[in-house]
């Protein structure tokens, strides 16, 4: 029987300085990307998520898990003038 396993990453999109949007994955060292859109940026992090982890399994590695990693943000008071 195949089962199909389900991962779930946390993946950050930041707006690219050139236009569209890096895409960064924490939990797999170097797997970045870019799209156009948010759409395009989503699915190309998909793919590139998927490329990585099958060749960590053709390698016989590990898949790492995903850290839970959470974006927020923090306020400082300018500095005085």
């Amino acid at each position: 029987m195949n089962t199909t396993r389900v991962l779930d990453f946390t993946v950050f999109f930041q707006p690219a300085i050139e236009g569209g949007y890096d895409v960064i994955v924490p939990a797999l060292p170097g797997c970045v990307t870019q799209g156009r859109t948010l759409d395009e940026a989503k699915a190309m992090a998909e793919d590139a998520i998927r490329l990585y982890c099958e060749s960590l399994r053709d390698d016989g590695e590990p898949i790492p898990q995903d850290r839970g990693e959470f974006v927020g943000h923090v306020q400082i008071n300018a500095f005085p003038a």
